[in-house]
């Protein structure tokens, strides 16, 4: 029987180490948005980016364990709606009122407004479907791109153009430009485009590439330094990764 309970808390240990770092993106998502309520926007943006590398950590934990379960599925989508759903649109919207000065109830307010909130119905039905197709997945692919992809850009860009320099920029500027970058999103997360997952590949120089870039996202979000470069990065993975699905899907098709 002792034998029996060791093996028994050794799973729930085992499994628990995953959802410890699911949990701990959920709550640093929820305080970001209280933090974004505040005004402390920069601070805000910064722990969404923080959320990424908990997200990251949690599927290699539950991976390298061997403690995937459809509990920590759910329990991951549920973290991943509001850490990269709701909390970039309400950070983004706080981001321009405090920031950029836009004015509640202005042309400009109700333009961001329904950015922020298709881009939270986006989030949701993009997580939805990712749900009820997981146990079909295209080996090595994303259907859609994913929601941590698209918060992470998001929080970047607040970052960048809001914080770092917003003084160059003019309200209308600002508007247009991040309503039609959270449209774009929101069309790619729903879409059936192909985006490729970051996992181990054949090529030592694309596994190169997908080591370092996390080692320097890390960096730059340990250090709250170089926004630039996720920001950059994040669109070239945006742009890249849509090329590489198109010309995937065609040779599946072919």
């Amino acid at each position: 029987m002792y034998k029996s309970r060791k093996t028994k808390l050794k799973k729930i240990v085992r499994y628990s180490i995953p959802n410890i770092f699911t949990a701990a993106s959920l709550l640093l998502g929820f305080s970001a948005i209280i933090t974004s309520q505040y005004g402390n926007i920069e601070q805000a943006a910064w722990m969404i980016v923080w959320c990424g590398i908990l997200d990251v950590m949690d599927g290699l934990a539950a991976r390298l364990l061997n403690a995937t379960s459809p509990f920590g599925a759910e329990f991951d989508s549920m973290a991943d709606l509001v850490s990269f759903g709701v909390a970039p649109a309400i950070i983004m919207m706080n981001a321009l009122i405090y920031v950029a000065d836009i004015q509640k109830y202005s042309n400009e307010f109700w333009i961001i407004s329904i950015s922020v909130s298709a881009f939270v119905l986006a989030g949701a039905l993009r997580l939805a479907r990712y749900n009820i197709t997981s146990d079909i997945p295209i080996k090595g692919w994303f259907t859609g791109l994913p929601i941590t992809g698209a918060g992470g850009g998001l929080a970047a860009t607040a970052i960048i153009l809001l914080i770092r320099y917003q003084e160059q920029l003019d309200v209308e500027q600002i508007t247009t430009f991040i309503s039609s970058f959270m449209m774009i999103l929101t069309v790619c997360m729903v879409s059936t485009f192909k985006f490729p997952k970051m996992m181990k590949r054949d090529g030592i120089y694309i596994n190169s590439f997908q080591a370092i870039n996390f080692i320097v996202s890390c960096y730059c979000a340990v250090t709250r330094s170089y926004p630039e470069f996720l920001f950059s990065m994040g669109l070239f993975l945006l742009i890249s990764g849509t090329i590489a699905g198109f010309f995937a899907k065609v040779d599946q098709n072919n």
